[in-house]
């Protein structure tokens, strides 16, 4: 029988790749089981934004305008 993946009780936040070069503008993301959070990495504590997995999928493929 194959393990299942154990939960994670704090997420991994990751840095934007396309955050601001200076530290005004960062975005951080974090993978969840059902979706991804997003926060300002200036407010950790602050709000955090969760989506879906089908909708983070969409704004990935959204054109950059």
């Amino acid at each position: 029988m194959p393990a299942s993946p154990e939960p994670v009780s704090e997420p991994v936040w990751f840095k934007s790749t396309y955050s601001g070069g200076n530290a005004t503008e960062c975005v951080e993301a974090a993978f969840g089981p059902t979706g991804v959070l997003v926060r300002d990495s200036k407010r950790p504590s602050g709000p955090v934004v969760a989506v879906s997995a089908a909708a983070w999928s969409k704004f990935l493929a959204a054109p950059a305008r």
